[in-house]
């Protein structure tokens, strides 16, 4: 029974850091209209940074010194979340937002695939079809017309690149590192890279509703970090990880009643293939895993 609790309570993080991850590009969406991307991006980052770094010192993540190998691998991971951020976000201000978070449903499909090409990770035959099938439904969502892909889907595609390798990079830290560390570390290069693209630019003055949205944005990142960590603490990965797919749910509401966006049935029966194929990748590497031990016992 305490583990099916865990498990439930697991679920419900991994809802609210969707939720939360949803809100806060619903906001960018919507203040992104008033100012350049690197200015919202340098507030938002200076903003996130400091509840980040609150959190981190109130929980003593930075006791231990972190190792040298460690502190290099947060940095190329904050490296790719800067670029991911810029990608991801410019192709949201020009696409809705349902679609953009589609495309981003192909990250487990992708970490996968990578895994094994870059790790020699296992993988069967059967999730290597899930892949494939899975990168046709994207194909149903970024829909190719006779002149190609177009430059906003080329961009979420980018931004799905990005994230891919921050997350294999995160497979590498060691666990001596706290999680708060290179959450930290990739909101402070956002944020840092921000004010760099705005040298030499005029700073748009912000309005209280702005200044009051990008404050909520910021602390729907903190919440997003700490319900991610949480989920993949306090459950098991096998029965969390599914819910992150309710992102697409968030998306899908708040695109309809912020923007008015709706869209067509392509691009859902895409998502709805990038869902299925990326539940069976996740069930597939579980029972890769449980049968693991098994061999080495026998």
């Amino acid at each position: 029974m305490p583990v099916l609790n865990d498990n439930l309570r697991g679920a419900l993080f991994m809802m609210g850091a969707m939720f939360a991850f949803t809100v806060n590009d619903t906001i960018i969406k919507w203040v992104g209209v008033n100012m350049s991307l690197p200015q919202l991006l340098a507030i938002r980052g200076t903003i996130t940074t400091l509840i980040l770094f609150v959190a981190a010192m109130s929980v003593g993540a930075f006791r231990q010194p972190i190792e040298r190998r460690d502190a290099w691998l947060i940095s190329a991971r904050a490296a790719c979340e800067v670029a991911a951020a810029y990608f991801f976000l410019t192709a949201l201000l020009r696409m809705d937002l349902a679609i953009a978070t589609a495309i981003l449903l192909v990250l487990p499909l992708s970490v996968a695939l990578c895994a094994a090409l870059f790790f020699k990770e296992p993988l069967g035959w059967r999730r290597m079809l899930a892949i494939l099938i899975g990168f046709c439904g994207m194909l149903l969502i970024v829909k190719p017309g006779p002149n190609g892909i177009t430059v906003e889907a080329w961009l979420a595609l980018a931004a799905v690149a990005c994230v891919t390798a921050r997350d294999l990079i995160a497979r590498r830290i060691t666990k001596k590192t706290h999680s708060l560390a290179p959450a930290l570390a990739g909101a402070f290069g956002v944020g840092l890279s921000g004010y760099v693209a705005m040298a030499g630019q005029d700073w748009v003055p912000v309005s209280l509703p702005d200044m009051i949205a990008l404050t909520g944005s910021a602390v729907m990142v903190g919440i997003a970090y700490a319900c991610s960590v949480g989920a993949m603490r306090v459950g098991e990965v096998a029965f969390v990880v599914p819910f992150r797919y309710t992102s697409l749910v968030w998306a899908l509401v708040l695109g309809y009643v912020v923007f008015g966006e709706w869209p067509d049935w392509l691009s859902l029966l895409g998502a709805g293939i990038l869902v299925a194929t990326g539940l069976f990748t996740i069930y597939r590497e579980t029972q890769t895993r449980k049968a693991q031990p098994k061999a080495a016992r026998t």
